[in-house]
């Protein structure tokens, strides 16, 4: 069975601490994490050599149970954009927020609602294989707009390239286990460009560092 495969378990508190970030209520992590770098590198080979991979990215109004989706894009293993979109929230966005990601209401004002956007979220993960940087956090945010909307969230089973990365790196965390390592210093590391804290380039840096991850145990062009 393969990691984005196994079975769901709930969020700790421990998970949510380090994590480093709030995680919403009933957001739920894929297996439990990555043993060993060779098993990140094993992992991330597979991810690319898989043509139903894609990797997906959001932005939020904040790190809150009632966060939502203001900025998501989903791109494929070969870097082709399968959506990119801004999406006009319910609620407002908090300047913190905007300060991190660039995104004012001035920029949401004329976009799609959730309601709008997520049939075509669905559409561009069906069937496909979901990896995300920090994944229970953009799994909990997109199924807490479902939830508001009242719509039927995507397939559960998103593979956490952070915990990956964690393992392939093999720093000791703090409470035990891997050290977290946050996307725009992974890529960095990884000899990529950041992201820019916008979604279609935040998916693209996870490409780049699960691409990166693969790279160390074969011959594989970037």
């Amino acid at each position: 069975m393969s990691w984005d495969e196994r079975p769901a378990r709930p969020l700790t508190l421990a998970d949510r601490v380090r994590y480093g970030r709030t995680v919403p209520t009933g957001a739920r992590v894929p297996g439990a994490g990555f043993a060993s770098r060779t098993e990140a590198i094993t992992w991330a080979a597979t991810v690319v050599a898989d043509p139903r991979a894609v990797f997906l990215d959001t932005e939020t109004t904040g790190l809150g149970p009632d966060a939502e989706v203001v900025d998501v894009a989903v791109i494929d293993v070969l870097g082709r954009v399968l959506l990119d979109t801004l999406v006009r929230p319910h609620g407002h966005i908090p300047p913190d927020a905007s300060r991190i990601h660039g995104i004012y209401a001035r920029h949401v004002a004329d976009a799609p609602s959730w309601g709008e956007v997520q049939p075509r979220l669905c559409e561009a993960l069906a069937g496909r294989r979901v990896v995300v940087y920090n994944a229970p956090y953009d799994w909990g945010v997109v199924t807490g707009c479902d939830g508001r909307w009242r719509l039927t969230s995507p397939s559960p089973g998103w593979a956490c390239a952070m915990r990956a990365y964690a393992a392939f790196r093999g720093e000791p965390g703090q409470r035990g286990g891997h050290r977290w390592h946050k996307l725009e210093h992974a890529v960095v590391d990884c000899g990529g460009q950041v992201g820019g804290h916008r979604a279609h380039g935040d998916a693209l840096a996870c490409r780049w560092v699960v691409l990166s991850m693969a790279a160390e145990g074969s011959d594989i062009p970037f």
